[in-house]
């Protein structure tokens, strides 16, 4: 016979962070929460892609707060409200899984690495975000070249020729799939292999964008762990520091994104750059430091800062809200 102590100290399915209750609850908050969060910024979103990647319409807007401001005037006079949210779509499609895996994931590899508050460290809490970052990105990075590709192409008011239609999902993807290489050799080198097997193509800057995860999930859920660990009480503790609420998520979810965005801009820069290598070198893989010498050619060190302002504009209020619908959702659906 149970006993009401042995009873009352077995985990329920809304505790157990390892029953599938749990993790598809976590997984279903995350995702919304990415979705809010990345709908919120979008419009800046989209003019930081045209900043990192010297889009050439918008390259004489970079550099300058109000150049931003500008160049959104241009894109909604051009497109209107479609045009601030270009590639919006494909955004969408890739921020759910993503969202939902990174949170989930999360979620799982803290309950693993720390399974209690008093396990908690930094380099544990900085651990399992870069882990949930690296297993979430895996898994929807060619959504991501989708949307860079969507987001980065544009058509002036007076320019009809072809290349110039507004993209979609569909021909950004066509576009990436039909991009050729040169002729293969009997034996293919690594780039000629690249070509041949197509979805490789929807990996361009995969490499880099692995390396920008781990400082930049890392630090930013290293933050979030950190500072609510600091100002948040346990679960079950008794102090009269503040309890958990959305606005004390937001706060918290917008220091992390500051912190996490200043450490791996220069990583995001040159991803960029790589991602829409296929438009401008269309027959050839752009190899890592290839991209980082034209960055640095171009602009020196404060290259690889370029958008770094929007970047806060966008970064800080979207991880903040991100994290905080994340929590509220998890509440919501008793996880």
């Amino acid at each position: 016979m149970v006993t009401l102590a042995n009873a009352s100290t077995k985990p329920t399915r809304n505790t157990d962070k390892q029953s599938f209750h749990f993790i598809i609850r976590s997984g279903l908050a995350g995702g919304v929460a990415g979705c809010v969060a990345k709908t919120v910024v979008a419009p800046l979103d989209r003019v930081k892609i045209l900043f990192q990647a010297s889009n050439p319409d918008f390259n004489k807007y970079a550099g300058t707060w109000s150049g931003a401001y500008k160049a959104g005037r241009v894109i909604y006079r051009d497109g209107g409200v479609r045009g601030l949210l270009q590639g919006h779509s494909a955004t969408l499609v890739r921020v759910f899984p993503y969202a939902a895996v990174k949170f989930m994931a999360y979620d799982q590899v803290h309950h693993v690495l720390m399974p209690t508050r008093e396990s908690e460290t930094n380099a544990r809490r900085f651990s399992a975000g870069a882990i949930s970052g690296i297993i979430s990105v895996f898994f929807t990075y060619p959504l991501e070249v989708i949307r860079v590709r969507m987001a980065f192409q544009t058509r002036l008011a007076n320019d009809t020729s072809s290349n110039r239609l507004r993209p979609s999902l569909s021909r950004a993807i066509s576009q990436i799939y039909h991009e050729t290489g040169a002729t293969p050799l009997p034996i293919p080198t690594p780039k000629q292999l690249f070509f041949r097997f197509p979805v490789l193509k929807f990996y361009r800057g995969f490499s880099v964008t692995v390396m920008g995860m781990v400082p930049y999930a890392g630090t930013s859920f290293l933050a979030w762990g950190y500072l609510r660990a600091r100002f948040l009480p346990a679960p079950s503790s008794s102090s009269e520091k503040a309890k958990p609420t959305p606005l004390a998520d937001l706060i918290i979810g917008a220091v992390s994104g500051a912190v996490s965005q200043t450490v791996s801009y220069p990583f995001e820069v040159v991803r960029r750059r790589m991602q829409v290598g296929g438009l401008s070198n269309p027959d050839r893989w752009l190899r890592l430091g290839e991209t980082v010498h034209a960055v640095w050619a171009a602009g020196g060190w404060k290259g690889f800062f370029t958008g770094l302002g929007i970047g806060y504009l966008k970064i800080v209020p979207m991880t903040a809200v991100s994290y905080a619908v994340w929590q509220e959702g998890k509440r919501v659906l008793g996880v």
